[in-house]
């Protein structure tokens, strides 16, 4: 008998030491998201019933006509403890029924600290913002709002999430909305929506597909891995798995994740260029804004770079600074003799001030076609930039419109579209359970490697000052993600790259992207 609890203990032993050794070797493991402020636990049954507003529409798609189901609500995400810690708030588009054999998409924008309302309103949603200009509208009222022909609901769901401290959605219980203010406890709360969504709606078997758009980009890469679960990555296993990620005015790079050694100024020359061959400051020379961009990146990787990297080292010859200057004044609009005297470089502000100032005007960062007036500014970064400042009432004002007369939604708060101060200036960087700051570009790579019918589509403006499309093909070359499952596209447009008659292109490409994982299946 003591023999046989001898070669049990030992059989045991074997079993575990393995384990303990690997553990000792890994990074600790993710915490629960929140953790309790108070001694006395809140359960799900003291809540009141999270608030629903179901909605049926009827809307025509490339000649089609589809009926939908519109559900605005709660869903209440709890910890590992099953003690409530957010009410998210999200917009359900359901086409489909119940087909489990339809794909649903998860659509969300970035920051840190923006609501779903964009892409809600500007993309891909059934219903669409209407702007008495395409470019540079008007920024009072009346907005328009018209059922969207480019949406991609003919051919997935759509779930739109506003992550805990943006929208309506908010902590519950003994959790504060800082709780979430992180790279991996946003993603973690997104994940427990989208695991309790297909709960709900019986959707586990349907393909699943994540959109970000800026920072949710970072999330987007993020996610796959939250949603398929470990041991040393969030404390559980959800086993979800993506069939697609597509990612928008990438930003993978940004935070505390891996830097590529790129000099900005040569990711940001390819941008400055499509910006003056807009506004008409450069000779076109019969090429299109694309052959422009495409030009300013061959000599920014070709010679600006190096240029800048001999400058740096006290190696540049005068001669070749004054060529390079020339060259850059060519590109730009802006004169030679300005970009040398400013040893080669000049930031996106100073050239969106200069590049029309001849006109009085300033150009937008985040899409440099908008302007405004060059003269009276109070350097705000967003009020007065000239893109955000004409279009971003628009958007809310019918985004508001349709929550009111379309969706019937009647909440006691007011709808946060962008959180700043107490969000993304309180975004927490560091990562928990991790190899050391591999990138969020690596961290999608490996997801990949995981998942061998996951595909991404990687999509940049070239009028974006913000996140360039430059630096996003830099960003994809950096993260070396599989060649044949990686999709790029460009558009004429800025950081919302939908906007500026770009959407049909935009929505059949997402479409396309969509349809070929179900022949790949």
């Amino acid at each position: 008998m003591i023999e046989r609890v001898v070669a049990r203990t030992l059989i045991l032993l074997a079993l575990l030491l393995p384990v303990k050794a690997m553990a000792q070797t890994m990074p600790p493991t993710a915490p629960t998201v929140v953790t309790r402020v108070s001694e006395k636990p809140v359960r799900l049954a003291d809540l009141p019933p999270p608030r629903r507003f179901v909605t049926t529409h009827r809307t025509s798609i490339g000649g089609k006509g589809i009926e939908y189901q519109a559900i605005a609500g709660e869903t209440y995400i709890a910890n590992l403890a099953g003690e409530p810690i957010a009410s998210i708030f999200s917009f359900s588009y359901i086409a489909g029924g119940s087909d489990p054999a339809r794909p649903v998409m998860f659509v969300f924008n970035g920051g840190p600290g923006s609501s779903s309302v964009w892409l809600h309103m500007g993309a891909v949603g059934p219903r669409r913002l209407v702007l008495d200009a395409e470019v540079n509208p008007t920024s009072v009222p009346p907005f328009g709002v018209r059922d969207n022909p480019f949406s991609v609901l003919d051919v997935a769901d759509l779930v739109f999430i506003d992550p805990v401290g943006t929208g309506y959605s908010h902590a519950l219980g003994n959790a504060r909305d800082s709780d979430f203010y992180g790279v991996d406890a946003d993603a973690d709360a997104v994940a427990r929506f989208i695991e309790a969504w297909l709960s709900e709606h019986g959707r586990w078997n349907s393909p699943k597909y994540l959109m970000g758009e800026s920072y949710g980009s970072v999330r987007a890469a993020v996610l796959p891995r939250a949603l398929l679960g470990g041991p040393f990555y969030g404390g559980t296993m959800r086993g979800i798995t993506i069939d697609g990620v597509i990612m928008l005015g990438l930003a993978l790079d940004t935070g505390r994740s891996g830097k590529t050694g790129v000099p900005a100024e040569q990711r940001l020359l390819p941008a400055m260029a499509a910006t003056a061959w807009y506004h008409r400051k450069i000779d076109r020379a019969g090429r299109t804004a694309q052959q422009v961009h495409d030009d300013a990146a061959r000599f920014a990787v070709e010679e600006y770079g190096p240029a800048l990297a001999a400058l740096d080292a006290g190696t540049l010859g005068a001669a070749d600074k004054a060529r390079i200057a020339a060259r850059l004044a060519a590109f730009t609009g802006l004169d030679a003799k300005g970009w040398s005297d400013a040893g080669l470089r000049i930031a996106a502000l100073p050239f969106l001030k200069g590049v029309i100032a001849d006109k009085g005007l300033e150009a937008g960062a985040y899409d440099s076609r908008y302007t405004l007036p060059l003269a009276g500014g109070l350097g705000d970064p967003v009020a007065d930039d000239p893109a955000m400042g004409r279009y971003v009432p628009g958007f809310i004002g019918a985004f508001h419109d349709m929550l009111h007369r379309d969706l019937k939604v009647k909440m006691p708060v007011p709808y946060r579209s962008i959180t700043w101060v107490t969000l993304n200036q309180q975004w927490n960087w560091e990562r928990v359970g991790i190899p050391p700051a591999p990138g969020f570009g690596a961290e999608l790579a490996a997801a990949m490697r995981r998942n061998p019918r996951l595909r991404v589509m990687a999509a940049s403006g070239l009028y974006d000052m913000v996140t360039t499309a430059a630096a996003g093909e830099d960003q994809i070359r950096q993260a070396k993600l599989p060649a044949d499952r990686v999709t790029l596209r460009t558009y004429e447009s800025g950081h919302m790259l939908y906007l500026g008659e770009t959407a049909p292109q935009f929505a059949g490409d997402v479409r396309d992207f969509i349809r070929a994982g179900a022949a790949g299946r």
